[in-house]
């Protein structure tokens, strides 16, 4: 395989792995190559970042990798956020949503075993929309990030708490727990057409 071709490659992993990012081991594991070369590979794409004029950057955080916007481009970026969108909420957000209101704080992991899809881009939809955010991480291998909702999605339904959501029945199971919650959300749809967060 190409150098090019595995920098790209090395590239959309990068953008997959989110914000929790991805190590020199996993990149290697993934492209069947040394770590030697991997590390070669993220030193050439930094420098591809740092001068070409791009709008994201390669960090490395201890031995974990992510991509980020540049920190000269925030004011673009909050413009960006505060400028309403029309666009209905897709479907996989809506899902995701849902399974966050009723299982946080809960794991994009956790949410990904429930939808059964991986579930990056509608946890960035989200978090971009201020209806979850980050509350902390999980014991454990990875420590992974834990999502909650937030005050601005109690705003957006009109809850003024969590206990007026809609109950579930107790031995619900995990393939029941995103219909039954979707029935709660059904009821929003409209609203989330013409909603500044939508």
């Amino acid at each position: 395989m190409e150098i090019n071709e595995l920098k790209a490659i090395m590239e959309g992993l990068l953008f997959a792995s989110g914000d929790e990012g991805i190590t020199v081991t996993q990149i290697a594991r993934v492209l069947d190559a040394p770590d030697h070369t991997v590390n070669h590979l993220l030193q050439e794409l930094k420098y591809d970042y740092d001068h070409t004029n791009r709008g994201m950057l390669l960090m490395q955080s201890h031995e974990v990798f992510h991509l980020t916007t540049r920190p000269e481009h925030s004011p673009y970026f909050k413009k960006l956020l505060e400028t309403p969108q029309m666009t209905r909420m897709s479907q996989a957000a809506l899902e995701t949503l849902a399974i966050i209101a009723y299982q946080q704080p809960i794991t994009r992991t956790e949410i990904e075993d429930i939808r059964g899809v991986k579930s990056d881009r509608p946890v960035q939809t989200l978090i971009a929309r201020s209806l979850i955010e980050e509350v902390g991480r999980k014991e454990g291998a990875g420590r992974p990030m834990l999502f909650a909702t937030t005050t601005d999605f109690l705003t957006y339904f009109g809850l003024t708490s969590l206990e007026e959501l809609p109950p579930l029945p107790e031995d619900i199971s995990t393939d029941q727990l995103e219909q039954e919650a979707d029935l709660f959300f059904e009821k929003f749809s409209e609203q989330i057409d013409g909603n500044s967060y939508a």
